[in-house]
């Protein structure tokens, strides 16, 4: 089995829309794959409606959340989206996407770079505005070759010249209300240094404890030593290991994050899946036969 539990689409910074993703998923003979737009499920209901014969659709989303100073993302998966408490909460993070963004382009204009808002939200399109927009807009004006080069202390990386702050889940609430959503939680690649600072292993225990589900092991972000030491940590406190991979989309451009994963997947995917499988009463992920 063929499991993706790590992709975004035009819902949020994706390149794909939510249709377009599940049928590209299909053509790389993925079996399951799951949408995990950042911070919102818009992008759900079009792509239950486009799933191909054969794929499995899993719901969810990437959770902005910070901890000591620190951010970090948590993947969340099969929650109720009608929740009232987690979608208020999510609302608020939502809500502060665009004046964060904002502040972005308003410090970089104030370091001579000729960027604009209208540049930004017209790579933004209908999704969810980010740092990735404004990182690809640094890209297309011949500021940095790449959106990894833009997320460094130079430019948009956590503290740099350019960075803003913005409304952000505290890990251990974002887990409690997906929880009481019914869902699973996972934590996005935890080992991701070039992108800033990560949480130390103590703050991954403590969130096991208080009843994070798993961490997010396979990812682009994170080499062979982070690899194996992740899965270490894991079998340690009892937590699933995921993955994800988004090369089914061919050559991304500047605005994707890219996600990369081995062909069979850990164990602890399946495992994921089972544990809630059997559950509805109602739908937790979305089957076409």
């Amino acid at each position: 089995m063929r499991i993706d539990l790590h992709t975004h689409s035009t819902a949020s910074d994706g390149t794909d829309t939510p249709a377009e993703l599940v049928a590209n998923a299909a053509a790389a003979g993925l079996d399951v794959v799951a949408l995990t737009d950042h911070d919102t499920v818009g992008g759900h209901q079009q792509a239950i409606d486009a799933l191909p014969a054969g794929l499995t659709l899993v719901t969810g989303a990437e959770l902005s959340c910070r901890v000591d100073g620190v951010g970090m993302h948590l993947l969340a998966y099969l929650f109720d989206p009608a929740d009232a408490e987690l979608e208020r909460a999510r609302e608020l993070v939502r809500d502060d996407r665009v004046p964060r963004a904002q502040e972005m382009v308003r410090k970089l204009r104030a370091l001579d770079v000729p960027i604009t808002w209208e540049q930004v939200a017209r790579i933004a399109g209908d999704g969810s505005v980010g740092r990735p927009h404004v990182a690809a807009a640094l890209v297309e004006l011949g500021v940095v070759p790449t959106v990894s080069d833009a997320f460094t202390p130079d430019w948009l990386g956590n503290g740099g010249r350019a960075y803003a702050e913005k409304h952000e889940f505290d890990p251990f609430e974002a887990v409690r209300l997906v929880k009481a959503a019914g869902g699973v939680t996972v934590f996005a690649h935890p080992a991701a240094v070039k992108r800033g600072a990560v949480v130390p292993e103590s703050t991954i225990a403590a969130l096991a404890d208080a009843g994070l589900d798993g961490v997010e092991v396979d990812h682009v972000d994170h080499d062979e030593p982070a690899r194996a030491r992740l899965r270490g940590l894991a079998r340690e406190l009892g937590l699933l290991t995921t993955g994800s991979s988004v090369q089914y989309r061919g050559d991304p451009p500047p605005c994707d994050r890219t996600h990369q994963t081995p062909p069979s997947p850990p164990s602890g995917r399946t495992a994921l899946l089972s544990k809630h499988a059997l559950v509805p009463p109602r739908p937790r992920f979305a089957t076409r036969h």
